[in-house]
């Protein structure tokens, strides 16, 4: 498979199309952004971390029902995937309060949720992303009802696989963002990327952060954090 020109360059990976015309090859950038753009830097080697991480989950969530779009790894850094067509609209699942939602609700980070929370985020950086409900998403034809509720049970069937296998590894999953997408036939599948970029990984022990935020709040530490995920779930 062969990249024949590039569709879309984004804040963490490129995309390019190939001689497929269903079929795209994702090459994960090392580049680190935080507040939608307005912070920028690099984290060594998240790139190849990212891609291999994702593949991984996502070979995990095939094997319980939950569709992606994956279709092979083909190197360190890249990955052939199903061209979708993305619903505009960030997918957010909320087990321990953290992030925006502790800081909206006037929580204390790390608080229990007595019940896993879904939310939603219309995609448009520009706007900040804001969080939208069902009523608007229906108003603004993002998806139908049908769609919408496929989406709910994906997402909460992701944090169900996931939270179970990454306690096994002495991880925490605190939240994550999930994007979806539809196939040319109107399929609706997991798209995007599962990472230390789109999820809050806590070891379950210390607290220890391991993911994204040590590079948005200045913690430093943040390579090391990428890889010890890696190594966690990959053994490397």
């Amino acid at each position: 498979m062969q990249k024949v020109s590039q569709l879309y360059e984004g804040k963490a990976k490129k995309v390019w199309v190939t001689e497929d015309p269903e079929l795209l090859i994702v090459d994960y950038k090392d580049d680190a952004t935080a507040g939608n753009g307005a912070k920028k830097g690099t984290i060594h080697d998240k790139g190849i971390i990212n891609n291999r991480v994702t593949n991984h989950l996502m070979k995990l969530l095939e094997k319980e029902g939950v569709p992606t779009h994956l279709v092979e790894e083909i190197s360190d850094r890249e990955t052939i995937v199903k061209k979708v067509t993305i619903v505009p609209l960030e997918v957010i699942v909320r087990n321990i309060a953290a992030g925006s939602l502790a800081k909206r609700l006037g929580l204390e980070e790390g608080t229990p949720l007595h019940k896993t929370v879904l939310e939603y985020c219309y995609k448009d950086d520009a706007l900040g992303d804001p969080m939208v409900n069902e009523y608007h998403i229906m108003a603004m034809e993002w998806c139908t009802k049908e769609e919408l509720d496929l989406i709910a049970k994906y997402a909460l069937k992701v944090n169900e696989v996931l939270s179970a296998y990454l306690k096994d590894l002495n991880i925490e999953l605190i939240d994550f963002k999930l994007e979806f997408g539809k196939l040319s036939d109107g399929t609706i599948v997991l798209a995007d990327e599962i990472s230390p970029d789109t999820c809050r990984f806590w070891d379950s022990v210390t607290k220890e952060k391991l993911d994204k935020d040590r590079f948005r709040r200045d913690m430093g530490g943040e390579e090391d954090a990428y890889k010890e995920v890696m190594k966690r779930l990959l053994g490397e």
